[in-house]
């Protein structure tokens, strides 16, 4: 079966200021519990022109259940964990890790002065993965897809497969637990962009920068629109993908956006700090493990 829908704006949220690690001041987006959001579970801004709002970095820290997935435009910072990986995250590139059964990482800012903006990007784990091994790989900016349709008219496409304009593209992380997709596009006043998305994927878009319209829809700076899957569809059904969506995006200012598409996961979210599992009781073993020294021992 064929068929094409354009995606409508259903709701608009506002990021919301607040601090996390030692004191990083960030823009939050939180949606744990929308159906509409997943597989995707949060996104944080970190923008900050002043060292002092950013300079602790996030110290060493837990994680169980949820990939996380940064990307920083403006700023370096340096990963380390547990398992003995330090990657150097650059100027735009983008760093991936999933933590399943468990991960112990810091992520701290090694530049002296000069702008911080980038974002960190939380992603379910299906159930089956949530006590798997933890992974870890970063992505230097050369690596990540580019896509020039015009002059400043960029798409960089980080994770997942996007159809831009008829042609599609991929990003170079391919191993997320559920199909997604995270892009950035910037562009000038009156660009135009057309993609589509498989029917049975959410998709968002979060305005870093300017203003855009969709499908008529204005969204100006830090609004984060979710235009939701069209046709039921879960990491737990079988359907395959029938047919795709299309997304109509256009820039009415000089614009920064991105652009979030995923498979939902029709299981039971259970949040608490840096954990997320199915079930109370999973929390609190997930607590209990990190206490005892156990994440250490993965």
């Amino acid at each position: 079966m064929t068929a094409t829908a354009i995606r409508e704006v259903r709701l608009v949220m506002q990021s919301q200021p607040t601090s996390d690690g030692d004191g990083v001041k960030i823009q939050r987006i939180a949606g744990f519990n929308n159906r509409h959001f997943s597989p995707f579970l949060m996104m944080d801004e970190l923008k900050a022109d002043d060292k002092k709002d950013y300079v602790g970095g996030f110290p060493p820290h837990p994680h169980r259940g949820i990939e996380t997935l940064t990307y920083m435009m403006n700023g370096h910072f340096q990963h380390q964990d547990h398992m003995g990986n330090i990657g150097e995250l650059r100027s735009g590139g983008a760093q991936w890790m999933a933590a399943g059964q468990g991960v112990i990482h810091s992520e701290m800012p090694i530049m002296e002065e000069g702008q911080l903006h980038g974002f960190q990007i939380w992603i379910n784990q299906p159930a089956r993965d949530k006590m798997q091994p933890a992974k870890y790989v970063d992505f230097q900016p050369e690596t990540i897809t580019e896509v020039t349709l015009e002059p400043h008219n960029l798409i960089r496409v980080m994770a997942g497969e996007l159809d831009i304009n008829g042609q599609v593209w991929q990003g170079p992380l391919t191993d997320t637990g559920v199909p997604a997709t995270v892009a950035d596009w910037k562009a000038q006043l009156g660009s135009q962009i057309q993609l589509k998305v498989p029917c049975q994927h959410n998709a968002m878009i979060y305005v870093y920068k300017g203003s855009a319209k969709v499908l008529g829809k204005t969204l100006k700076q830090s609004d984060f629109a979710l235009l939701p899957a069209t046709s039921p569809s879960s990491v737990t059904s079988h359907n395959p993908v029938s047919y795709h969506d299309e997304l109509l995006l256009e820039a009415t200012s000089e614009t920064g956006l991105l652009i979030f598409a995923g498979q939902p996961i029709d299981e039971p979210v259970v949040h608490y700090g840096p954990f997320v599992m199915n079930t109370m009781d999973e929390i609190h073993q997930a607590i209990n493990d990190y206490q005892s020294g156990k994440f250490h021992q993965y």
